[in-house]
This record gives structure tokens, C-alpha cells and sequence, in this order.
């Protein structure tokens, strides 16, 4: 019976292997090559973008704002890679964290994007498609910001300078607050 499931095992990992080599066409790695990226980079980042948004029709601008800090050499200061850290460190991925405190931001691992400048050692989950593809098509604009919007559920609001985020990060936290969120 345990070489059943060693056989099993072998046969996911070589099914995984041969769809991320079909996936992998020269015109993805081109693309990938093209943004500074090696593929183990988008799948990296596309897993970032994966937890930071669940609307797939957000995830190229999140994506665009990835980019973006990572072209002006800033910490990508992703609370997915926070939260990630946090329950790595407690050996518990099952714990819930609905709000990142300031706290929190200092957790020492190299997963944490606010304490390292770029790209975790590996990915933080396992991206869909969707955000891969989000990764390889960014979207081209200014935003170097962007919080959750409180007035449209799984979405964002998104700001180019400082005091623009300030101001929608002070609507949300606000928001969070009247909902009773502090952990």
C-alpha cells in the first residue's frame, strides 16, 4: 500500500511538472524575461497578487502596482507576505488574520516584504492562472498604493502619491474599527 501512494505521489508531482513546462511557452518566458522576471519570480509575485485580491478583474492592476514598486527599488510591503510570515513563525496556517497591525509588520523572516526589499524566497501560495497571467500583463499606470475599499468589497482604492493613500487608508481603518476588526 505504500508504494501505491509513493506511485501516486511521483504521478501528481510529474503531472504538476508537465503542465508548468506546456504552461512555460517561449512567449511567457519572453514576457516574464521582458518585465526582469525568471519564472519562479512571477510565480512568486503572481502569488502575492493571488492573496492580496480575490476579484481576478483587479488582479493585473495589483499586479501593475508590484511592479511598479519594484522598478522604483521600494519594499513591496504586502500584508499577504506579512500574514504569511506571521503563521509560518506560529507553525499554524490555519490561524485567521483579518487585520495586519503595526506590529506585526516588524515580524522577523524573509517573508516579510516590509522588513526585505523584494521578491520572497518562494511563493506564499499556489497562484491560478489568472494571477500569472496578471504578472505577465501588468497593468501600465502610476500607482505605487492601495488599500481595501470599504464601499466595494474585494476591491481596492488605489493612489500615486502618499497623501492620497493616507487618506484611503484612514477610510478603511475607520471602517474596520466601526466593524469591530482588530485582529
Amino acid at each position: 500500500m505504500i508504494f501505491s501512494g509513493i506511485r501516486s505521489a511521483e504521478n501528481f508531482r510529474d503531472k504538476m511538472w508537465s503542465s508548468f513546462n506546456k504552461f512555460w511557452t517561449s512567449k511567457r518566458t519572453a514576457k516574464a524575461k521582458k518585465l526582469g522576471f525568471k519564472t519562479k519570480e512571477v510565480i512568486h509575485l503572481a502569488a502575492i497578487v493571488q492573496k492580496e485580491t480575490v476579484k481576478a478583474d483587479e488582479r493585473q492592476r495589483v499586479a501593475g502596482v508590484y511592479v511598479n514598486r519594484l522598478k522604483r527599488r521600494m519594499k513591496l510591503q504586502a500584508d499577504p507576505t506579512v500574514i504569511y510570515a506571521i503563521k509560518h513563525k506560529m507553525k499554524n496556517f490555519d490561524t485567521v488574520i483579518k487585520r495586519v497591525l503595526y506590529k506585526d509588520l516588524k515580524v522577523k523572516s524573509p517573508y516579510n516584504t516590509y522588513q526585505n526589499k523584494g521578491l520572497p524566497p518562494g511563493p506564499i501560495t499556489m497562484p491560478d492562472i489568472s494571477s500569472i497571467q496578471a504578472v505577465l500583463n501588468p497593468e501600465k499606470h502610476n500607482y505605487i498604493y492601495f488599500v481595501a475599499d470599504p464601499s466595494n468589497p474585494g476591491y481596492h482604492l488605489f493612489a500615486s502619491i502618499g497623501r492620497q493613500h493616507n487618506k484611503n487608508k484612514k477610510k478603511y481603518t475607520n471602517w474596520l474599527d466601526k466593524q469591530g476588526v482588530y485582529r
